[in-house]
């Protein structure tokens, strides 16, 4: 065996559970106000709309689907739920005929209506086409929800309801913002079996 293969699996995984313990009570208060956003959604048939790049990007779509799929409960009505991350042709014609910064506020212009939801993952708080979108939808009608990490960045003023995980380990945060997703989407599926 490799003892610093080992060794750093430990303290990695030691570090996680401390960080998940320290914001515990934190979580569980954000997961009751975050279920309660995503219920009126429902209730009113607007759609959620979530983004992020890199990691953030890769949950964003994985929590589009657990909305899409895992929270499916006989006799309730489903989640309408859209990751901004998915179209990449879409993505990369803003990026490449316009900016970077537009390529979901764009998409939001023609895809939001009023009353919906709209969810920025950031593991900075600092990404420029997450923190438009969030002012796009800001001015326009939509709920909004910031997802970071580190010290919160622009997201963390901007959304109307923020999850911030107070880390500067990036893998932690993504880590953190995960849980968080499936935690939420499972909370609904289970709170839903109960009605």
């Amino acid at each position: 065996m490799n003892d610093f293969r080992i060794a750093y699996t430990k303290q990695y995984l030691s570090s996680l559970r401390e960080l998940l313990q320290n914001n515990e009570d934190v979580l569980a208060r954000n997961m009751d106000q975050f279920t309660d956003i995503l219920y009126e959604a429902r209730k009113t048939r607007n759609t959620i709309f979530i983004m992020g790049n890199g990691g953030s990007a890769a949950t964003a779509s994985h929590f589009a689907g657990d909305l899409l799929k895992g929270t499916i409960v006989e006799g309730l009505p489903r989640f309408k739920a859209v990751a901004l991350t998915d179209n990449t042709p879409i993505m990369l014609a803003w990026g490449n005929d316009d900016c970077y910064e537009n390529i979901f506020s764009e998409q939001l212009i023609n895809l939001m209506e009023k009353g919906d939801v709209v969810i920025g993952i950031s593991g900075s708080g600092s990404s420029k086409n997450v923190l438009r979108a969030i002012d796009y939808a800001n001015k326009n009608g939509a709920t909004t929800v910031g997802i970071s990490g580190f010290d919160g960045g622009g997201l963390i003023k901007s959304a109307h309801f923020n999850i911030h995980v107070k880390s500067t380990n990036m893998q932690h945060v993504e880590d953190v913002h995960m849980i968080i997703v499936h935690l939420l989407t499972s909370l609904i599926r289970n709170e839903g079996k109960k009605q």
